[in-house]
């Protein structure tokens, strides 16, 4: 019986999201026979250390945002020689970082939205590199935290009436009207990438946001997207690819908006997709024939120690 230990919370934006994913993945992963035990990280090193001591034979990732997906928990588990899920520090560092993994991805032919890296201090003066509408972000951050839409005569202060806590740089991309889709990738170990399908993401808010994301209801999701094959086969390799380029392993899925006049942007990937019962990776795993307990099961089995 493998141990597996799953690492959840943490201090990110997404510490709630985070919950909710490791306890779901415990429990399903518990119903499929493995021995689990929780870990509510903390800023304790030392603490965290002690808790995988002795070593599970591999640490279930379940931490979300910063210090869990962008390599930083990763590193930590390569020093220690612990098999983890999901990509290593390189690739999850780089996915971390939007503005990076477009610049990174524009060279192979994936178009992105026009974006630019600013400061907070240069975005609070005014300063903004292209007109009205267009999209404020984090460029470290996920779940759609800090995500702000400025649209044309839009009188009201570009980050809102609340204080900026998602550091000095602010990342503003020009706004694509059209409908948002994302595509589930899996890699077994050492075997190539397959994209599973396609869903479309129809928030019942303006936009895919926090809400939309986690709550009940929050948004519909039509899976398979109703789509051309065409523009199903480009957003299968479109992921493919960021998937390979970034270094990616075990599960990532990516996110894209399709215009109004058909064309296909790719906005990010996420190297560690949130498992939550409005989830729409496990979504997609279901879709195409496996079910939670099996995908969790998956994702230990694959799970490995990083050089």
């Amino acid at each position: 019986m493998k141990k597996v230990a799953v690492l959840k919370g943490g201090w990110s934006e997404e510490r709630e999201v985070s919950l909710s994913s490791g306890a779901q993945c415990a429990n399903a992963l518990h119903d499929a026979g493995y021995d689990v035990s929780e870990i509510d990280v903390t800023r304790d090193l030392k603490l965290l250390i002690e808790q995988l001591t002795p070593k599970p034979d591999v640490v279930f990732n379940a931490l979300h945002g910063k210090w869990g997906e962008d390599g930083c928990i990763q590193s930590v588990l390569d020093i220690l020689q612990i098999a983890y899920t999901h990509s290593n520090a390189a690739a999850s560092s780089l996915a971390m970082d939007k503005q990076k993994t477009k610049n990174l991805l524009n060279g192979y032919g994936i178009k992105s939205p026009k974006g630019e890296l600013v400061s907070k201090d240069q975005l609070l003066a005014g300063d903004i590199p292209f007109p009205a509408p267009y999209v404020i972000k984090p460029n470290n951050e996920g779940s759609s935290f800090g995500v702000r839409i400025i649209l044309e005569g839009d009188n009201r202060g570009v980050l809102g009436g609340e204080d900026w806590c998602f550091g000095e740089e602010v990342l503003i991309e020009e706004m694509i009207k059209g409908r948002e889709l994302t595509v589930a990738v899996m890699q077994e170990n050492d075997k190539p990438a397959e994209a599973l399908t396609i869903t479309e993401i129809k928030p019942v808010n303006s936009f895919y946001d926090f809400e939309s994301k986690y709550a009940d209801g929050g948004s519909i999701h039509v899976i398979p997207a109703e789509i051309s094959e065409e523009i199903s086969n480009q957003a299968k390799n479109m992921a493919l690819i960021a998937h390979r380029e970034l270094g990616c392993s075990g599960m990532t899925r990516s996110d894209f908006i399709l215009s109004n006049d058909n064309e296909l942007y790719f906005l990010e990937l996420n190297t560690q997709p949130g498992m939550t019962p409005t989830s729409l990776a496990p979504e997609q795993a279901e879709y195409c024939g496996m079910d939670f307990k099996a995908l969790v099961s998956w994702m230990v089995e694959n799970a490995k120690i990083h050089d």
